[in-house]
């Protein structure tokens, strides 16, 4: 059967506090692995509300409730409460997951920085912050990351080769159909092999065409009857984590069901060789149910690509 990698992004204090214990209780329960992508550096939420003014994000909010999920003192961090450092603070939290012997990754430095700024600085400002991360990791677990998924999706060929340059080995920072190496116009591998996220997320799916937190998980198992196609499904320690955990254990047991293996990406990668992975460019697109451009699977590369167009007079 096929195997769902699941892909824990923790993007707060209080997720990490609160959301990433429940987490890991859940998920020893049903004798599911995961892979969890931590921010290591100041909370920031706050600073989020600017995205008001970017297109989809109100009906974003209005769907799933962010005052709800995340709480009044996080939506201060960074705006009239100082910004926690996450990595500080709940080292102990961190270190816990990974001797549960759940597989731990970088998520990001600082998250609202990194997705609202990305796609506007140089190479070397996305080289700085995701440097940043990887040195607290290795500062708290005594060993660099593997594994690396943005924060928001925010990915561009700098931050890929900046991977590269800081050692990490697997990524998981777009959204798409399956693994892939994404490479230049030239076919060149510009960073690490990329395990897209290939389901919808919950905050994407409720409030849409009538799906609601009691049924979302009859949906997304729609979406993975194929007993031999792989997924890997993106979760958050402050939604599964929290308030929809009723719906995530629903999910859970659902896949359980239909034969599925509930993995790690490491565990997925390992199935595997890069070299039979296909290359495909890095490009920005729009995903339903979520504001802004993403970073997405591009087109497939092959040598038409880069063939000039032949014009005959």
């Amino acid at each position: 059967m096929a195997c769902i990698a699941l892909k824990v992004d923790v993007d707060t204090l209080r997720g990490t506090r609160e959301g990433v214990p429940r987490l890991l209780t859940v998920l020893r329960l049903v004798g599911a692995h995961a892979s969890f992508l931590f921010s290591l550096g100041p909370d920031h939420t706050g600073r989020a509300i600017l995205r008001v003014f970017r297109p989809g994000f109100l009906s974003k909010v209005a769907r799933t409730s962010v005052l709800e999920h995340y709480g009044l003192r996080t939506l201060m961090y960074g705006v009239l409460l100082p910004g926690p450092d996450i990595g500080r603070c709940e080292a102990g939290t961190l270190r816990a997951v990974r001797d549960a012997g759940f597989e731990v990754g970088v998520h990001c430095w600082d998250h609202v920085e990194w997705q609202d700024r990305l796609l506007l600085r140089d190479p070397e400002w996305a080289r700085r912050q995701m440097q940043l991360a990887v040195e607290r990791h290795t500062e708290i677990f005594g060993s660099p990351p593997r594994v690396h998924g943005a924060a928001g999706w925010q990915f561009n060929a700098a931050a890929a080769q900046a991977e590269t340059a800081l050692g990490i080995k697997l990524a998981s920072d777009t959204r798409g159909a399956g693994p892939f190496i994404p490479v230049a116009d030239d076919g060149r591998p510009i960073g690490p092999p990329q395990y897209p996220t290939t389901l919808p997320t919950l905050d994407e799916l409720i409030g849409v065409d009538g799906i609601d937190a009691d049924n979302v998980h009859a949906h997304l198992l729609s979406l993975t009857v194929d007993p031999d196609r792989d997924h890997v499904y993106t979760l958050h320690a402050e939604l599964e984590g929290m308030k929809l955990m009723p719906a995530f254990e629903r999910l859970l047991r659902g896949w359980r069901a239909q034969g599925h293996s509930l993995v790690s990406i490491g565990d997925l990668a390992s199935a595997t060789e890069p070299a039979e992975l296909p290359r495909h460019l890095l490009a920005q697109g729009e995903v339903a149910g979520r504001s802004g451009r993403l970073a997405v699977q591009g087109a497939a590369w092959s040598d038409a690509v880069r063939q000039p167009e032949v014009v005959t007079v």
